[in-house]
């Protein structure tokens, strides 16, 4: 099949140890996949039972220790543990050879037992995961932290797929699984990874990911997002009026400046106030159409009235964190919006090229996030229905 789909997950110590960005960034700069879905998921002991059967039947000759060594791990460190459930990361790849590109690179399992200077650092595995055994015995494992999950097969992978079909629609997109030892200082906080870090694969989002890890806060929820031009328009609709507050006489001045030099006269106030009104005021207009066009890939004006509600043809990832000053930690890692302007160190300065292709968006208090992802309605998660119309077309 040309374009199959498979998936990796990555475990809760990967999350806990705050390695999901490099984790994202290897898988990005290394595959020629198109990543369709995310979703952090928190599995019950139900579905870490069925999994790790699943897991376990899915016998490989050439590496015999391999199925029981994982169906293992995930009965003990995927489920519930002290009454609560652990959060995973559920990465949805489509493409060509999809599954064989995936298990490569994620890597072998029983690479991390050779010796340090074998150790090449190319997989993933190579970087984050752990396999130790007994000296005397090498059949004994004492330690085994395999840092990502992914199927060896096409074929075991449309059967964990089909798992995941069917556990996914009830699930929350918020993960809920933590008591705070004082919720009244607990935020949460919207981010957006805007188009531009998506035009080819790089380890742009990942990076980003990887930087915000630096505050501590929790990511609570991630999915894939194609912007309609109709939540775009509602997203940045306070924008609109900021715009033309700020814009309007800047750009009225720089015209009647212009035309002064044009046409070697001078303009009175009252002429600047009406290019301020008119030119001003439908510049700003024009910049607020490009932002929305750059969020959704289509200029509003250019849009039919019964597509406005259609997802857009360029994505981003949104992420949820949560933790204490949640609002501020993350902002203050991001920096202000204008590149040129962040300080050294900040996401806008290491990626961001102007005021709007600035890389990434986060809340600037409490109240929007609340309003920003409403809009995004992050409480609910295209992979299911990724996976579902996958598993449609394959059995046609």
């Amino acid at each position: 099949m040309d374009q199959s789909l498979s998936y990796v997950l990555v475990t809760p110590y990967t999350i806990a140890k705050s390695r999901t960005g490099g984790v994202i960034a290897r898988l990005l700069t290394r595959l020629d996949l198109e990543l369709v879905g995310a979703q952090m998921i928190a599995p019950d002991e139900n579905f870490v039972k069925e999994y790790a059967a699943l897991i376990r039947s899915q016998h490989d000759p050439a590496n015999p220790r391999a199925a029981n060594l994982l169906a293992n791990y995930i009965e003990k460190n995927l489920g519930p543990s002290g009454g609560r459930r652990h959060r995973s990361l559920l990465l949805l790849f489509r493409g060509n050879d999809a599954c064989k590109k995936l298990s490569d690179i994620c890597g072998a399992l029983y690479a991390e037992n050779l010796g340090i200077e074998s150790i090449t650092g190319e997989t993933i595995r190579d970087t984050y995961a752990d396999l130790i055994t007994d000296p005397e015995n090498p059949e004994r494992v004492i330690y085994f932290e395999p840092a990502v999950l992914t199927p060896h097969n096409q074929k075991w992978a449309h059967e964990d797929l089909k798992l995941f079909a069917r556990f996914l629609p009830d699930q929350p997109n918020i993960i809920e699984n933590y008591v705070h030892p004082d919720p009244s200082k607990i935020e949460r906080t919207l981010v957006i990874l805007k188009p531009d870090n998506w035009k080819y694969n790089s380890s742009r989002p990942g990076t980003i990911i990887d930087m915000f890890s630096r505050t501590g806060l929790r990511i609570v929820s991630v999915k894939v997002h194609r912007f309609s031009i109709a939540e775009a328009l509602e997203f940045y609709g306070p924008v609109k009026e900021a715009l033309k507050t700020k814009l309007s006489p800047v750009f009225g001045k720089k015209a009647r400046e212009l035309l002064e030099q044009e046409f070697n006269l001078s303009l009175s106030p009252e002429t600047e106030k009406a290019l301020t009104e008119s030119f001003g005021v439908e510049y700003a207009a024009d910049q607020f159409e490009q932002i929305v066009e750059f969020m959704s890939g289509k200029k509003p004006s250019a849009c039919p009235v019964e597509e406005m509600h259609h997802p857009g043809s360029v994505k981003c990832m949104i992420l949820v964190y949560e933790g204490v000053q949640a609002v501020q930690k993350i902002r203050d890692v991001l920096g202000p919006t204008d590149p040129l302007k962040a300080p050294m160190g900040t996401v806008r300065r290491e990626f961001g090229s102007n005021v709007m292709v600035n890389t990434a968006h986060a809340s600037d208090s409490v109240e929007n996030a609340r309003r920003e992802m409403a809009i995004v309605k992050i409480e609910k998660n295209t992979c299911a229905d990724v996976i579902k119309a996958y598993l449609e077309m394959i059995h046609k």
